[in-house]
């Protein structure tokens, strides 16, 4: 794992370590043939600060849990938009840590490029792991998207200043699109093309999807679900 800052920062500092950090984000694709596909999120914060880290590994292709590693800890770093990785990204790391299995590719409930300063939660993960991810984010940052279809799979770019920083997708009709970006050495096109490889029916991709059950403290790798998970 990389170090390439101290995490307590002011908001001016935090701002500097993006602008500089964004210029070492690699857009080309570095991802191969994956055996393992990961995906990370956190969950909210408690009434005293405590939040939980989550990295979930999953078999590619068949998307199995592999592995669950978790970490809590109170959060530093105030919730101020555009700068919630200074926030989230220590207690990622602290599970990350835990692993046994190195992903070849992981998936960020949250920003890559597409981000104000083009440094957002996946593209800091990718940096500090050296890893190539893709950020799968809810709900947009910046930038305005161009009309969607409405069929799975339909996406569009997402411009943000005259420049293409993402896309909305579309993974199941009836809800809203996600929001893929680049986290660091991947291009678009891929980005675009793991996140659909790695949706089992649902608006999330599996990967973030049950990152965010296991941040949450919910159990994802009981034969139960495994049942359902191929059935």
């Amino acid at each position: 794992m990389n170090r390439l800052h101290q995490w307590e920062v002011s908001t001016a500092q935090a701002k500097e370590i993006q602008l500089g950090l964004a210029r070492q984000v690699v857009t080309q694709d570095e991802v191969g043939d994956p055996r393992f596909v990961a995906g990370v999120d956190i969950s909210s914060a408690d009434s005293e600060g405590i939040a939980r880290g989550a990295i979930v590994v999953l078999s590619y292709p068949e998307l199995a849990v592999v592995e669950v590693e978790t970490a809590e800890d109170k959060l530093a770093f105030p919730y101020i938009p555009g700068f919630l990785s200074f926030r989230e990204c220590p207690l990622i790391l602290a599970a990350c840590q835990k692993l046994r299995n190195t992903p070849d590719l992981i998936l960020v409930d949250g920003q890559g490029v597409a981000h104000p300063r083009r440094f957002g939660l996946a593209s800091h993960l990718g940096l500090f792991l050296a890893l190539p991810t893709i950020g799968c984010a809810k709900s947009l940052l910046c930038g305005r998207q161009k009309p969607l279809g409405e069929e799975v799979g339909s996406h569009a770019d997402l411009v943000d200043d005259g420049e293409v920083v993402g896309a909305a997708l579309r993974t199941k009709i009836g809800v809203g699109p996600i929001y893929v970006s680049v986290g660091h050495k991947i291009s678009l096109p891929s980005a675009l093309h793991w996140v659909m490889n790695c949706c089992r029916g649902y608006r999330l991709p599996e990967p973030t999807r049950l990152a965010h059950f296991a941040a949450g403290g919910k159990s994802v790798s009981r034969p139960s679900y495994q049942e359902r998970l191929f059935n």
